[in-house]
């Protein structure tokens, strides 16, 4: 349903384009199979849940913990968006009416342990979808669509936004370690972010343009051209690549969406398509629910892997959250704690995918566990630590 007809409506309908009808589905909690070992959910909403000491965790402490985690409402984002446009800049895409509370979700084992706040809200989750990006470019990459990270992204795009000297010498790997210096506009959007009316609190002062692969900036129109290469290569739009090759087979819910921009469009082999963006810094972005964001993080604990299906290489989820040699501790469009100052209680294992409204996805391989914690104030390290104090040896 959503391949079939959201990218027609987003012509002709604009904000309404990108609605969908939520499926009705049902399903029985799925035992461990004979093809894992470990649980994986079934589609729908009867995902297995466990109590705390049947996972080896203390229920009191664990209870501390999400009754802190519900204090903790995001004072960043407005409930209305209202802000969006003083903090961001003018928007080019549309946003939602309301945002739900603060609310979370806790896996241990792949099982619910915790859970408060409506999870069922497919809400904007700003630049978590950097990590989805991500995912799109290991895919191709797996597939043999790219042959090295280290190419030129110039070898196989040829739209002319590769053909000046400095942007001939970006490799993809610049583009997901945020180290590209691209130089350019993107849908009205310049790549210095230079004026207050653009880019709002966001905007920036003049610097000297480095050498590709030199110099880390958080750049969103770079993201945002990475974003519209990746869709050059598949001819195809990311949403529905993402839905075949992830979210469906995950058995995500049917109510996520990633909604472009009003000016976004492209046409590719004689038919319009929307080219996505890596986040809500401008409207649109990734709409989802924190359910569904639970089960891609899981995906990701479990080395790309769902059931009997590596749905992703192994070897991609390695190097995705392995630290580069320029900027903060930083993967492929994943964050780090490497070197242990992201969450100094967490594992230097861990990773997350964030996004402002200090939206979350935080993935632990050494405890099995995957938190994910929407609109609360940045304090990512605090519940890390009282969660993991709820872990018994």
């Amino acid at each position: 349903m959503f391949k079939n007809t959201v990218f027609a409506l987003v012509l002709a309908l604009g904000l309404s384009a990108c609605q969908q009808q939520p499926q009705q589905t049902t399903s029985t909690a799925q035992a461990q199979t004979s093809e894992s070992k470990y649980y994986y959910p079934e589609k729908g909403d009867n995902w297995e849940r466990r109590k705390p000491e049947e996972v080896g965790m203390d229920p009191a402490l664990l209870q501390e913990a999400v009754e802190w985690a519900k204090m903790q409402e995001t004072t960043q984002i407005e409930k209305d968006f209202s802000t969006q446009k003083e903090i961001f800049g003018e928007p080019l895409g549309p946003l939602p009416a309301t945002r739900a509370n603060t609310n979370g979700i806790i896996l241990k084992d792949g099982y619910i342990v915790a859970e408060w706040g409506d999870t069922k809200a497919a809400d904007p989750t700003y630049s978590v979808a950097k990590s989805f990006l991500s995912t799109i470019l290991g895919l191709t990459i797996d597939r043999g669509m790219i042959q090295s990270i280290n190419d030129p992204v110039a070898k196989y795009v040829k739209d002319g936004g590769y053909t000046s000297e400095q942007n001939s010498k970006i490799t993809w790997e610049h583009h997901a370690r945020q180290t590209s210096e691209w130089q350019g506009e993107m849908w009205g959007k310049k790549d210095d972010f230079i004026g207050k009316e653009a880019y709002g609190r966001g905007e920036r002062k003049p610097r000297e343009i480095q050498e590709p692969g030199n110099f880390y900036e958080y750049n969103d129109t770079r993201i945002n051209r990475f974003a519209l290469s990746l869709l050059r290569l598949w001819e195809k739009p990311l949403p529905e690549v993402l839905e075949d090759e992830i979210m469906d087979p995950i058995d995500a819910s049917e109510t996520w969406k990633w909604v472009p921009y009003r000016n976004s469009i492209i046409e590719i082999n004689g038919k319009q398509m929307p080219s996505v963006s890596g986040g809500t810094r401008w409207g649109g972005g990734l709409w989802i629910s924190t359910r569904d964001e639970a089960r891609f993080g899981y995906l990701f604990l479990r080395n790309g892997r769902w059931e009997d299906k590596q749905l992703i290489s192994e070897q991609w989820v390695k190097e995705a959250t392995t630290r580069g040699t320029v900027g903060p501790d930083y993967g492929y469009l994943w964050w780090l704690n490497t070197e242990g100052k992201a969450w100094p209680d967490a594992p230097t294992t861990s990773y997350a995918a964030l996004g402002a409204g200090q939206n979350t996805i935080w993935i632990d391989p050494e405890h099995d566990i995957v938190i994910v914690w929407r609109w609360h104030d940045g304090k990512q390290n605090e519940l890390f630590k009282r969660v993991l104090a709820a872990v018994k040896e």
